[in-house]
């Protein structure tokens, strides 16, 4: 017995009939039988109960009731005649002797309706969250989060990492995203910033001596909306390891990871260890992209020579990636369909053509590959009933599109995609340096806080022009599954000396490093560790373990695409005395 109960609406069996007891929730439905007679369907965290009223006064109370009021029922449990074994307490009802209401609902007609939830439009169920989240179906995925924090949180315990909690109210720093600031009282015309994540603190506990360091890391982002990705806040499984290098995190990740997926998963099937490591050009020329699919056997091969005088405008002077897909039974009509997908998702066309039954190359670009029949099919190892899909344009825009195309037609071809399954990897070596789209100049291709590989001689030969500074990979690496991007992570540049010269390459002296980052730089020149870490999300890792499509499924309460919380209004306007205090005037945009 709890609270004011003696037992849970999912409690109650056959060996209960004849106990005398009183159960709580909400009234999830009425139907009435006669005029004294009905059955009540009574509902709470835990699952539900049927009641029978054999009264007419206790029939009158509850006919003044509009369903999901709360109601206490005491009563007798007996033996149903008529069994429901889709229920788990099919077996037995409850006869009340009374009923008081708790909590009555003065509302005639619901939003939606709280069984069938998620068939409402999203607006709505945003709106009314707490009334979503009474179905058992929503609350089941905010059930499995809690399950899976909890089950990650005694994993790295027993790893030996400490569990410590970093600021939330920090200084503004180049992270990548734009971030959210938070006008300072105390000192006018400055901000603090929530953390886009908590990179600096993780690395100065290191440098304070702290051997192993992890928390469930709240993280803010001034992001658009996506399928795995939250406007606003985020959480994730941030991790840091001193004396540590690549291969000490990758062991801790291979040994909490795959038993909490074949726990807690949709899917029984987790990769075991080592997963598969895939250097970042690798993955790019074979799959398209930094994110693959594993569980697609789908992958795209360089034909720009052999094809570059074809005759196909499209493909002259462009790179041009092919993907096969053999014992192919898509139709015509389904094939332009899914191009069509992937050139809104993509940006770019695809194209194609099929190696038919007779081993004739027909339909789509067909016709200009006839005299290159023969060196096509043995260049792709094509055999009967293969379908090809070509993507063209810069390189960048060709892998792309070969990337979308491979995830796009992977789980639409039978045979191609094996779904029920979790299928990690690792992407490694990631360039430490890109040219940037806008400045035309070199730039951090990702995190600048990662260690190159060759460490300060390597940086020194790329200074002196006897290497070019593209070349230089990270000690970086991205934890993937089944397609999504679960984490970065990084070997840090622990080195002031090399920190200052990795940032000098990018136009940035030691003074802008002092200036961006004045604790880090200062502790790392008091005998800094080498430390490595990782940061998977746990907000993503629990959609994949879901099995659900959208992030805003597993978060209790999520904000829309928007970036707007509906429920609570949020952002909302704030008094004119709250922003003089703050120090702050407004400046509305020209209409």
């Amino acid at each position: 017995m709890f609270q004011s109960r003696t037992h849970t609406c999912n409690e109650l069996r056959i060996d209960d009939a004849g106990k005398a007891v009183t159960l709580v929730g909400w009234m999830e439905n009425v139907r009435e039988v006669g005029s004294n007679l009905a059955f009540v369907v009574l509902r709470d965290f835990y699952g539900t109960t049927q009641l029978v009223l054999e009264t007419e006064e206790l029939l009158k109370t509850v006919k003044a009731l509009n369903k999901e009021s709360t109601i206490s029922v005491t009563g007798l449990v007996r033996e149903r005649a008529s069994k429901n074994p889709k229920q788990e307490t099919g077996d037995i009802e409850v006869v009340p002797e009374s009923i008081e209401v708790l909590g009555r609902c003065r509302y005639n007609e619901l939003p939606f309706e709280i069984n069938r939830s998620r068939d409402a439009d999203e607006a709505a169920r945003l709106k009314y969250r707490f009334l979503d989240l009474r179905n058992p179906a929503v609350k089941k995925n905010i059930l499995l989060r809690c399950n899976v924090v909890a089950a990650l949180r005694q994993s790295m315990t027993e790893h030996g990492f400490l569990e410590i909690t970093t600021p939330i109210l920090t200084v503004s720093s180049p992270e990548g995203a734009r971030d959210y600031l938070v006008p300072a009282r105390k000192h006018p015309g400055k901000f603090y910033a929530l953390p886009q994540a908590p990179q600096q603190f993780k690395q100065l506990l290191m440098t304070a001596g702290f051997d192993r360091y992890f928390q469930i890391a709240p993280c803010f982002r001034d992001e658009d909306a996506r399928g795995d990705r939250s406007p606003g806040e985020f959480y994730q499984l941030d991790m840091e390891m001193a004396f540590a290098s690549q291969e000490d995190v990758f062991a801790v990740c291979e040994d909490v990871l795959p038993p909490i997926f074949a726990k807690f998963g949709s899917y029984n099937v987790a990769s075991e260890a080592p997963f598969k490591r895939i250097p970042y050009l690798e993955s790019m020329e074979t799959y398209g992209c930094d994110k693959p699919d594993l569980r697609i056997d789908l992958t795209c091969t360089d034909v720009t020579t052999l094809l570059a005088d074809c005759g196909f405008g499209p493909f002259e002077g462009n790179m041009v990636k092919a993907i096969p897909i053999s014992d192919c039974k898509l139709t015509r009509k389904q094939i332009d369909k899914l191009l069509g997908e992937v050139e809104v998702q993509a940006g770019s066309k695809g194209y194609w053509f099929k190696l038919d039954e007779t081993g004739a190359i027909a339909g789509g670009v067909a016709k200009f590959l006839q005299e290159k029949k023969d060196a096509v099919v043995s260049a792709l190892n094509l055999t009967p009933n293969t379908l090809v899909v070509l993507t063209t344009g810069s390189p960048d825009a060709a892998r792309k599109t070969a990337g979308v195309v491979i995830k796009t037609f992977g789980p639409a071809c039978e045979g191609h995609m094996d779904k029920e399954r979790y299928e990690f990897c690792w992407i490694v070596d990631f360039p430490m340096y890109e040219m940037g789209e806008e400045s035309g100049q070199l730039e951090f291709c990702h995190n600048p806080f990662s260690m190159p590989k060759g460490g300060l001689e390597t940086l020194l030969k790329a200074e002196r022009g006897e290497l070019d500074p593209l070349t230089i990979t990270a000690d970086q690496y991205d934890l993937v599954c089944n397609g999504v991007e679960l984490s970065s992570g990084a070997v840090r540049n622990h080195d002031p000396e090399i920190m200052v010269k990795a940032f000098e390459m990018v136009r940035l002296g030691e003074d802008d490093v002092k200036a961006k980052f004045p604790a880090m730089y200062n502790a790392f020149c008091y005998g800094a560790p080498p430390h490595a870490g990782i940061a998977p999300g746990v907000d993503r890792m629990v959609m994949l373990l879901a099995g659900e499509d959208s992030i805003r499924e597993i978060i209790p309460f999520p904000m829309n695409k928007n970036a707007q919380d509906v429920m609570m209004n949020a952002p909302g306007e704030v008094t004119q005395a709250q922003l003089d205090e703050l120090h702050i005037a407004l400046v509305k945009p020209e209409e």
